[in-house]
């Protein structure tokens, strides 16, 4: 039966997310597996960009997935299915945020984006490094030191790929917005830092192997016990 279930998963992986939703909500609810795994990786760098902590960035993408699948019948269509999932996490990130005290503003604190950012010496030349790892953790702590408001734009379009379109709706924010904390994120982490590291943006933060195993059995399991059946609408 699992050769069977992993058949089908695999079939599922070339289907858009829309046609995953509506076939989990019909009832194939294992997969829904399908679109944990191929979200993974966005969940945890916006989840990661906001609290700063790992375990809580996991915890996050559970919190996100399973209010998700419980609430499979509100999505609309009106935006895409990924954008839906990244607005829930973002939500269930900023709300464990106040809850844990932190009263670090996302909203723009009226400054004018120039204020100094505590970041790594920049007298390092990234060409010195003595390995690429070394210029992932660089790019990763340059990010982290951004302020919350510049820091989540930054994840989503620069190391996410997300549209302005898309990042907006992610974050509950105007595109004119993003365009701003976007070119000021940019500037506070040093162009240098960007022009050098290049493409290994996109190998910072990773989230694979045996961690996004643990985040998909972790959900499995939740949604095995006591949730009512999704319905299709």
């Amino acid at each position: 039966m699992e050769i069977a279930g992993i058949s089908e998963r695999a079939r599922a992986a070339g289907c858009t997310d829309e046609q995953i939703v509506e076939r989990v909500m019909s009832g194939d609810t294992a997969l829904y597996e399908v679109v944990m795994r191929r979200y993974n990786q966005r969940l945890y760098r916006v989840a990661r960009a906001i609290l700063h902590d790992d375990a809580e960035a996991e915890d996050v993408m559970q919190a996100a997935y399973v209010r998700a699948y419980e609430h499979l019948h509100q999505f609309a269509a009106r935006a895409p299915f990924s954008t839906w999932l990244t607005r829930i996490a973002v939500h269930e990130a900023l709300a464990r945020l106040r809850l844990r005290g932190r009263n670090q503003q996302f909203e723009d604190t009226g400054n004018d984006g120039d204020s100094p950012m505590k970041i790594v010496d920049t007298s390092l030349d990234p060409e010195q490094s003595a390995s690429r790892a070394e210029l992932h953790q660089l790019l990763e702590h340059a990010l982290l030191g951004l302020p919350l408001q510049y820091r989540a734009v930054v994840m989503l379009r620069d190391v996410e790929d997300l549209s302005t379109s898309q990042t907006a709706a992610a974050l509950d924010l105007t595109e004119e917005n993003v365009k701003i904390r976007l070119h000021r994120g940019r500037a506070m982490m040093r162009g240098w830092l960007y022009s050098r590291v290049g493409t290994e943006a996109k190998n910072a933060f990773p989230f694979m192997g045996i961690r996004c195993d643990r985040v998909v059995s972790a959900v499995l399991a939740r949604l095995a016990s006591p949730i009512d059946p999704i319905s299709p609408v």
